[in-house]
């Protein structure tokens, strides 16, 4: 049916909107202020019970959409059969202004009633043009700059033609072993929120229906990032404090922030699958906190409860996520086999069917799909967009924000811009490909800006490279293995010549792009081949190393700790990586970035984080005696604390005061002063301990953190405003309680500092 005639069937329904628009569920709650309420129920009260589930129908790409369908694929053309009756309602990964107008003019004009697509794409940290993976945008602490990144990476999706990004994603990562800590945030629920909350507002901005925004979609819902043993997709467990006060807090922000969509994860808690979990999604999520946007499943999510042992069949699993309130299914097609029947046969309430679809609905209006269905198709608008010079330039902003200076010692950075022999070595200092990191389907490959490329920009240095090394020596694809080079040194010998002649050796080691992201867990987080093997033959021959490290997870590497004076954490940061590396190296840029993860020692000490609890014996008892919590072979203490982060200058913190305001809230106060001799930024962070509760409570809880910049001996008073919202916590029911007592106030450049005071509530 054409477009026309579905809106003279949605003006003959105006009238059926009083006796339509009940849910018919004391469990379905619907937003009854939204401004396309009349609309969509108007629209519902007309739709079959089978396009409303075709609403709640999410498939892949399927097809060559810009030709015919293969005549013998039976599943493409199965899909395409069923998004001509209207029994799809989104489909991912369809992108370009010329596939997306494809696939939605068969929506539009060729189903009975013209109902636009929802375009889905995973655009993590970027589209074409790439900004750092979300970890090493976390180690910013910058949110305007985090905010902007999203921007870019909404604007350059938009004009592509998708409307919808399955991004942020807010799980905290306690574990580097799990290969989806890039995607996060991090390790701290406060911190995580922030970024949480700025990366929504960045992709859908202050109108939805701006074309420059895109839907965002929080996720995975909830406790993915728990995953035992780093293993992705494996089992979550742990307590009510950790889901409340950890697990929870990222999520319920981005709902604050008004995200339009959820994704719930492939992980079992408390025995169940979190696509089938009522408590998680219509409880808190749909309930508590009244969330009114969609939830949909993660890929085959819903069928994927047959082996986890909870579902008996498709069938069984279909009736187990609509029930816990999934509106959504992705690539399972298990809702527009099943649901019908389940339905008829009284097995999945009819409420729970218009309250999915109404969300879905709600959404698309709300994007002006409806108003405009090919308002996301404007060829001239996408080759204007695509890479154009201010992305470029945000971007870089990003990546330089995003490093992290792990050590200095004698100063050797930053470099001297002219008179230094410059050794360069190592496989990513040459590599246009690794830098753009995992997650990212749209890019070209080996579109970054290589390390070499960005140190050639100083000319007045003699620069030699050597390979070093070859780390990956296989497939390094999305879908494929990263096979690593484990014994061939045939490059040693010209790596060890050209330092031996060098001032100063920049050994650029880590990663390959794709040993990070979805399915990409690692059991050893050290330096991956013969890289360590590297490191140590050329430091015999010439210790003024700095170590550029590439990867997407914190690594744990003592033996460079212990030797190596300089180490820089580069991460993986995207299209113009090596110029943002570049301008750190050579002092143009004065590193800021924060650690927004703990890094270990070792292996063997993970799980390891900052706002642990304290045991009953946290420290030694008597002398000699082993009875406290430690190792025998390892220390307790991280590699480099959570908020661990140097400058090229130096901060000092003095003159720390708590004082009442008298509204039952407390200002901290303290002066920061650059004692160094250059300009530069601090990240001042806040921590709070409550010594003594009704829960146990962490031993430091980051509460607060400012950026600031400072001139050369310039100082500024810092003061943050500590309020119940700072001092509660919730309790193992879930309430959020405010108790009396002594807390403990730390400020500093990190969780490790030892700068406190106390105050009594």
């Amino acid at each position: 049916m054409k477009k026309a005639a579905f809106f003279g069937i949605f003006i003959l329904a105006l009238t059926f909107v009083a006796c339509n628009s009940g849910t018919g569920s004391s469990k379905v709650s619907s937003d009854s202020s939204s401004p396309f309420a009349a609309e969509v129920d108007s629209l519902l009260s007309i739709m079959t019970l089978e396009e409303k589930i075709g609403q709640m129908n999410q498939y892949n790409g399927f097809w060559n959409v810009t030709g015919p369908v293969p005549a013998g694929d039976e599943a493409a053309n199965k899909k395409y059969d069923h998004l001509k009756k209207g029994w799809v309602g989104s489909m991912l990964n369809v992108r370009g202004v010329e596939n997306v107008r494809a696939v939605q003019k068969i929506a539009v004009e060729e189903t009975r009633l013209g109902i636009p697509l929802i375009i889905g794409f995973d655009a993590i940290h970027g589209y074409k043009t790439l900004s750092p993976i979300p970890l090493a945008e976390a180690a910013s602490w910058d949110m305007e700059a985090i905010k902007r990144s999203a921007e870019v990476s909404a604007a350059e999706s938009a004009a592509s033609g998708i409307n919808w990004t399955f991004a942020p994603m807010v799980d905290i990562g306690r574990d580097p072993r799990w290969g989806r800590v890039m995607e996060g945030a991090g390790e701290d629920p406060y911190l995580g929120s922030k970024i949480a909350m700025a990366r929504v507002k960045g992709f859908q901005g202050d109108d939805l229906s701006d074309p420059f925004t895109i839907a965002a979609c929080t996720k995975h819902f909830a406790g993915y990032g728990f995953a035992e043993g780093g293993k992705d997709y494996n089992t979550a467990d742990f307590g009510s404090s950790t889901l409340y006060n950890m697990v929870l807090p990222p999520f319920k922000a981005t709902v604050d922030a008004d995200v339009k969509t959820f994704m719930n994860s492939f992980n079992v808690l408390n025995g169940i699958p979190a696509t089938g979990d009522e408590f998680l999604q219509r409880e808190i999520l749909k309930g508590q906190w009244n969330f009114q946007g969609f939830v949909v499943s993660d890929w085959g999510s819903i069928g994927e409860m047959i082996p986890h042992g909870y579902a008996e069949d498709g069938k069984h699993a279909a009736e187990l996520a609509a029930n816990a309130g999934s509106d959504m299914d992705m690539e399972s097609y298990l809702y527009v086999e099943h649901l019908a029947a389940l339905v008829q046969e009284g097995k999945v309430d009819e409420a729970y069917i218009n309250d999915a679809a109404r969300r879905i609905l709600t959404v698309k209006y709300e994007l002006g799909l409806f108003e405009n269905p090919y308002k996301y198709c404007d060829e001239a608008r996408e080759k204007a967009t695509i890479g154009k010079e201010a992305h470029q330039e945000a971007v870089l902003d990003m990546a330089k924000k995003s490093i992290v200076l792990l050590k200095n010692e004698n100063k050797l950075l930053p470099l001297k811009k002219s008179g230094q022999r410059i050794a360069v070595i190592g496989q990513f200092a040459n590599d246009k490909n690794s830098p753009l990191g995992s997650w990212r389907i749209a890019a070209d490959d080996n579109t970054a800006v290589s390390l070499m490329e960005g140190m050639a920009a100083y000319p007045d240095n003699r620069l030699t490279y050597a390979l070093g090394a070859q780390v990956s020596v296989g497939p390094t694809s999305f879908v494929m293995e990263t096979k690593i080079n484990e014994d061939d040194t045939s490059g040693f010998a010209e790596a060890i010549r050209v330092a031996r002649s060098a001032d100063v050796v920049v050994m650029n080691l880590g990663e390959v792009g794709w040993q990070t992201g979805e399915g990409r867990s690692r059991a050893n987080i050290d330096l991956p081949g013969v890289q360590q093997e590297l490191l140590e033959a050329v430091y015999k021959v010439n210790k003024n190393i700095v170590l550029v490290l590439q990867s997407g997870r914190p690594l744990a590497l003592p033996w460079a700790d212990e030797n190596i004076p300089a180490i820089v954490q580069a991460w993986q940061l995207g299209t113009q990586s090596g110029n943002a590396i570049a301008q750190v190296l050579y002092g143009d840029y004065n590193p800021s970035g924060k650690m927004p993860m703990t890094t270990p020692r070792d292996k063997g000490q993970i799980p390891l984080y900052y706002n642990h609890k304290s045991t009953g014996r946290p420290t030694i008892p008597a002398p000699n005696l082993v009875f406290w919590q430690h190792y025998m072979d390892e220390s307790n203490d991280p590699l480099y604390p959570f908020g661990h982060g140097l400058s090229y200058t130096e901060f000092k913190y003095d003159g720390l005061e708590v004082n009442a305001n008298g509204d039952g809230s407390y200002k901290v106060s303290f002066t920061l002063t650059n004692s160094g001799a250059v300009k530069g930024k601090e990240v001042a962070q806040l921590y709070i301990q409550d010594v003594t509760a009704s829960v146990t409570r962490p031993v430091r809880e980051l509460k607060g953190f400012e950026l600031v910049e400072l001139e050369p001996g310039a100082s500024k008073e810092i003061t943050f405003n500590i309020s119940d919202a700072e001092l509660g916590f919730y309790n193992n029911d879930g309430e959020f309680i405010v108790e009396d007592g002594l807390f403990r106030v730390f400020v500093g450049g990190s969780s490790a500092t030892q700068y406190s005071t106390e105050f009594a509530r």
